[in-house]
């Protein structure tokens, strides 16, 4: 999956990730900062039925969130402050990734990598104006 977005536009993207990808639970987003990570998990977890306010767990490193009607549940991560695996996994990182039927979002999952499940499907996103972005697929 590739595609360039307007901002505007980041309800539809979020809608088009969960329709390519039904099964998937886990989804990692590596990208800069102020990219639109943040924003691009809120409108996923609106798209699933996440009526909470999303917001960005930097200082937390995991936010819950629940999904309206369901038991399913909507894990918001943010590694950003993690000095290693080690101190992700003190968080309850590995715990939370390993429970099934939950999803997990995660940003910069670069600084634990060696905890994603192999079924965690990777993203990255590149600025390419103040108001356009461009989301792929990657390969772990």
């Amino acid at each position: 999956m590739e595609l360039s977005f307007a901002l505007d536009e980041i309800d539809d993207v979020a809608n088009k990730i969960l329709t390519n990808y039904p099964e998937v639970r886990h989804f990692a987003f590596y990208a800069e900062m102020g990219s639109g990570k943040t924003t691009l998990i809120r409108a996923l977890c609106k798209s699933l039925g996440v009526k909470d306010n999303v917001s960005s767990p930097t200082f937390s490193i995991i936010n819950e969130y629940q999904i309206e009607g369901s038991a399913t549940k909507v894990y918001h991560m943010d590694w950003y402050r993690l000095k290693n695996t080690a101190d992700a996994i003190e968080a309850g990182v590995q715990d939370i990734l390993q429970q099934p039927n939950n999803y997990c979002f995660i940003e910069w999952p670069e600084l634990a990598e060696a905890l994603l499940t192999k079924d965690t499907k990777p993203f990255s996103i590149t600025i390419t104006s103040p108001t356009v972005r461009l989301l792929k697929s990657t390969i772990l």
